[in-house]
């Protein structure tokens, strides 16, 4: 699904009159879960799932056919974990 196909589905669902409504409703949530983000806070929807920051370690390695090695560094990664609901209506649309 596209971005396009989604504001459309957001839309149907939300019962927003127009695509604008929709897609400024999909800005302002993620804007807003991204912005809890960098300020290392957890945003947890009941229901449907958590975001989270958390730290991913550096790592060092070879690439493939040379000789070559790289090193990256520590960084903050963002994380999703599924909430039951969500699990059990996915699982239920088998």
């Amino acid at each position: 699904m596209n971005k396009a196909q989604f504001v459309e589905l957001v839309q149907a669902s939300g019962n927003y009159k127009t695509k604008v409504e929709a897609e400024a409703a999909i800005k302002a949530f993620t804007e807003a879960v991204a912005s809890a983000l960098v300020k290392k806070e957890d945003v947890s929807l009941v229901g449907f799932g958590s975001f989270g920051a958390s730290l991913q370690k550096g790592k060092s390695g070879k690439v493939p056919g040379t000789d070559k090695t790289y090193t990256t560094k520590d960084k903050m990664v963002p994380k999703f974990k599924a909430g039951k609901g969500l699990k059990d209506r996915v699982a239920a649309g088998k």
